[in-house]
């Protein structure tokens, strides 16, 4: 676990360095003094869990994904101990959220089901897809304003749960393969964005019916989504390396590339601030843009290679999840 402040660097003097020791591992952390400035924080977990994507949840643990082991997994921050709960036969899942209910929902490509998980008992309920909707490639899902779940299979559909209910509905993505992240909007709609399909797909998610929206730049591989406090849709632009704003209002879109030689936008969220996250594979880094100034912050991450495929977030808290590097990051502001 290592933690870094950004910002102006102070004089040798006022550094700290401290070593410390948690569940048994022993633990290099850098504490520099101005406080404030954002901080930025690894947390390891079990080797080989390749965590994929992460859930900051109400009690202040954190739930990740070890897509590797077939399990969810569970930090908590203030020990950085970690816990994994066993998914079943031939999991491999792949994003998580936390419901309206508390509880982390994950979406699982290996056993081709919706799991959730008790926050309590850590007891699991599989809702498999629907028979002849086998490999559909599970990836990411997002709670609509009514609480139904909504969910994506890279292999060309993408669906709903009604928990409730238990029901689930899969539906054919309009241009085949490639539905990836999703995300609601305030108003109410959902969007997902189509990798392989390199478009933005509306659903209207009282008739699961969805409405394409290309960007400009074409074969952009859209990956990730995420909204805004107004509406506007925010989308990682894969191939070419820009983050991309859908304005569903007048229609338009903006794009910007990322700073650096070859950027590669891998997931995007916002904050409660209305400033845009980014992971960049090629700069190995987290960055802030403002859109308001249309600049970017770069944050370097600490350990190569660190792959940081999902971003979400708290009130003042930003996490990743460190693919490459069995680790789990967090940016946290005063």
């Amino acid at each position: 676990m290592g933690r870094k402040r950004f910002g102006p660097k102070p004089p040798l003097s006022r550094l700290a360095f401290v070593g410390l020791v948690i569940s048994g591992i022993a633990v290099a952390a850098v504490a520099w003094s101005f406080a404030e400035e954002p901080s930025l924080r690894e947390y390891r977990v079990p080797a080989g869990s390749h965590p994929h994507d992460v859930a900051p949840a109400p009690d202040g643990t954190v739930w990740y994904t070890a897509q590797n082991a077939g399990a969810l997994g569970r930090l908590d921050p203030a020990t950085g101990g970690t816990r994994h709960i066993p998914l079943g036969p031939g999991s491999s899942p792949h994003g998580v959220v936390v419901g309206p209910d508390g509880a982390p929902w994950v979406t699982d490509s290996g056993r081709n089901a919706i799991i959730r998980v008790d926050p309590s008992t850590e007891k699991i309920s599989v809702h498999p897809l629907p028979k002849g909707r086998g490999d559909a490639n599970l990836n990411t899902a997002a709670f609509d304003g009514r609480g139904v779940l909504w969910f994506t299979g890279q292999n060309g559909v993408y669906g709903r749960l009604d928990p409730p209910a238990g029901r689930i509905d899969v539906f054919d993505a309009p241009r085949g393969r490639g539905p990836y992240g999703i995300a609601a909007a305030p108003d109410g709609n959902v969007y997902y964005a189509s990798l392989a399909g390199n478009h933005v797909a509306r659903i209207d998610t009282a008739t699961g019916a969805v409405t394409v929206i290309d960007p400009p730049t074409s074969r952009q591989g859209a990956r990730r989504v995420w909204s805004d406090s107004k509406g506007r849709i925010w989308v990682s632009e894969w191939n070419t390396g820009k983050i991309g704003a859908y304005d569903p209002g007048p229609g338009k879109w903006r794009e910007w590339r990322l700073p650096g030689d070859s950027p590669q936008a891998y997931a995007v969220y916002v904050d409660e601030t209305d400033r845009i996250w980014v992971s960049d594979f090629g700069a190995n880094a987290l960055l802030r843009f403002d859109p308001d100034r249309e600049t970017f912050q770069t944050y370097p991450l600490p350990s190569k290679g660190a792959r940081v495929r999902q971003l979400l977030g708290r009130k003042g808290e930003v996490w990743g999840a460190e693919s490459g590097t069995d680790k789990l990051v967090v940016i946290r502001f005063p």
